[in-house]
Order: C-alpha cells, then sequence, then structure tokens
C-alpha cells in the first residue's frame, strides 16, 4: 500500500441489516469483496471512473458530478451504467468535496440520476445519505 493510499478513506456504513454501504475517497478503492454494496465514490462521474464501476457488481454507485464538464465528462459514467442497468447518480460538486466520500455522505445532493436509480426512487435534490437510507432495501429489485 502507497502512502497514497493509506490516507484515503474507505469505510463501511451500517444503515440496514443485509445492506452495505461503503464510502470510498476513489472509485479505484473499489474490491471484490464489495459486490452487491452501494457505494459512494467522491471520484467525478465521467467514463473512465465506470470502467472501474463495472468491474465489481454494486447494487448501485454515487458519484461526484464535478461541474458536469464540457460535453457531460462529469457525469458520463451515468449513462454508461446505465447500459449494464446499475442503478448510478451524482452529487452536486457544490454540496460535497470531489475527492471526499465522507463529506459527499454527510452533505452531498443528488444532482443526476440515471434511470435505473430513478426507477428505484432516487431523484435530484435529495440528500444522498437520506435517500440511500430510504431507498437502500430495494437496492437488489
Amino acid at each position: 500500500m502507497t502512502l497514497h493510499e493509506a490516507s484515503l478513506l474507505r469505510q463501511e456504513i451500517a444503515i440496514a441489516p443485509h445492506v452495505r454501504v461503503i464510502l470510498v475517497d476513489s472509485i479505484t478503492q473499489v474490491r471484490a469483496e464489495d459486490a452487491g454494496a452501494i457505494v459512494v465514490a467522491a471520484s467525478h462521474g465521467g467514463r473512465s471512473s465506470a470502467e472501474f464501476a463495472m468491474t465489481i457488481p454494486l447494487a448501485a454507485i454515487f458519484f461526484n458530478d464535478a461541474g458536469v464538464g464540457k460535453d457531460n465528462a462529469g457525469i458520463a459514467a451515468l449513462q454508461v451504467l446505465q447500459e449494464r442497468a446499475v442503478p448510478a447518480a451524482t452529487v452536486a460538486h457544490t454540496s460535497a468535496r470531489i475527492g471526499d466520500a465522507l463529506d459527499m455522505w454527510q452533505h452531498g445532493v443528488l444532482s443526476h440520476v440515471n434511470e435505473e436509480a430513478a426507477r428505484r426512487g432516487y431523484e435530484r435534490g435529495a440528500r444522498l445519505a437520506d435517500a440511500v437510507i430510504a431507498y437502500a432495501p430495494h437496492a437488489s429489485d
């Protein structure tokens, strides 16, 4: 483990029986044992983040929209993950710091959701933690 890796947050939060929420400062921290979990990754929601997220079958994944950016690059992961039927959403970069999963969990407000996430009840404007707690029992629907 590098010094950089040691400084990144990786924390599991228990919110309900049989529901795992994993907070990671970087999507690169997702591990095989996270399969089936809801992951809050403080990375941008770009295409490269989707590539990392698709390596593990996750119940849902949340990113930072990073200001959305040119050609919607900061939220490109949502469509890529929609094509795999993975619920995915972003929080507004104005509501939580990029690279800080705990801040994202505590203060993040959903800014964009893919169709699969919307189908499960996630909606723009909701606080991330409140939404995950409310809809987590439906994560495997």
